[in-house]
């Protein structure tokens, strides 16, 4: 079980948003690099990482960024990366820049042709978003609702080796309230591909959360502002999740 800290990046800071807000954004370090190498030290030995405007923009935005948080961790960290990746020579420069994964989310809904094809390309390289507000799928840096249900998007992709499927919560995203278990472990039972819980991580209580017997289908959770601003502690964190809290 992984949990993975976040890195949300917009105008090249490390930002965490409300509900998805981009103008609900609170900056917590203005150097991205830094804080990933602050991650890699405290003992995290993966991250997740998002390019905001990116997401919105349907293209890469903060290369620059993204990039020194590749240089800062090296092969110590595997970082995956989500927003603006949108087409087949996208996923293949990231990949080639040392990304572990690349995250597909809008072109999941818009042409999961493409995302089987790099999946076959790329195996265990590639891993779907889905983010649902009010149990549909959203897209384009959520300023969209699909009438698509997160169970129906994530089906599309059985048997084509996508690695993982990472679950956002819109509604709890940057708010604390805890991750929605319910849908998130029915999302995890729905399906065969592994899945990654997102939005809302609040407290040690979330990752005690993932031990539990009907959690053990995920592959771990991401947490954001939880640790930014000490509701959760990290080390604590990790122990649990190794068996030592």
């Amino acid at each position: 079980m992984i949990l993975y800290p976040a890195i949300d990046l917009k105008d090249g800071a490390c930002v965490r948003l409300k509900l998805g807000l981009m103008d609900e954004a609170t900056v917590y370090n203005a150097d991205p690099a830094g804080q990933a190498k602050a991650f890699l030290d405290t003992g995290f030995t993966h991250l997740h990482v998002v390019d905001l405007n990116g997401a919105f923009a349907g293209r890469a935005v903060n290369d620059d960024a993204v990039e020194a948080i590749l240089a800062a961790v090296g092969s110590e960290m595997k970082v995956q990366l989500g927003g603006g990746i949108r087409t087949m020579a996208d996923i293949e420069r990231w990949l080639e820049k040392g990304l572990s994964r690349v995250i597909l989310g809008t072109v999941a809904v818009r042409d999961p042709e493409l995302v089987k094809a790099a999946a076959r390309r790329f195996p265990g390289k590639i891993a779907v978003g889905i983010d649902a507000k009010g149990g549909k799928v959203a897209v384009e840096g959520w300023a969209e609702t699909s009438e698509l249900s997160a169970i129906d998007l994530a089906r599309r992709f059985e048997d084509a080796g996508v690695a993982a499927i990472i679950y956002t919560d819109i509604d709890r995203d940057g708010v604390l309230a805890g991750i929605n278990w319910e849908s998130t472990i029915e999302l995890a039972e729905a399906v065969d591909i592994p899945v990654i819980a997102s939005g809302g991580l609040a407290s040690i209580a979330d990752v005690v959360r993932m031990t539990m017997p009907d959690a053990t289908k995920l592959d771990g959770a991401i947490s954001g502002r939880a640790l930014y601003d000490g509701r959760l502690d990290a080390i604590e964190a990790l122990k649990v999740l190794a068996g030592q809290g």
